[in-house]
């Protein structure tokens, strides 16, 4: 992968919490990514936009992004916001 792709995979991951707070569907996730490629990326192609929202994906999975809870809850409280 290009040097200057892993940067910007980097940052849009960075960023997730803000861009993607209370997601934790991986298809409205794969959406938020698109728009923020979109709007701040518009230099890239279809094929380099591919591989930037597949890089993210790959490091919010690692990072459990999706199995997080979201919204201030602590690590005890399941999802639906009943205690664990």
């Amino acid at each position: 992968m290009p040097s200057g792709l892993q940067v910007i995979i980097d940052e849009i991951a960075f960023q997730a919490d803000d861009f993607l707070a209370g997601t934790t569907d991986r298809k409205e996730a794969r959406a938020g990514i698109a728009e923020l490629i979109n709007a701040d990326y518009s230099h890239l192609s279809p094929a380099e936009r591919k591989l930037v929202t597949e890089g993210v994906m790959v490091i919010l999975t690692e990072e459990e992004f999706f199995e997080a809870v979201r919204g201030g809850g602590n690590d005890d409280t399941l999802p639906d916001g009943e205690p664990s």
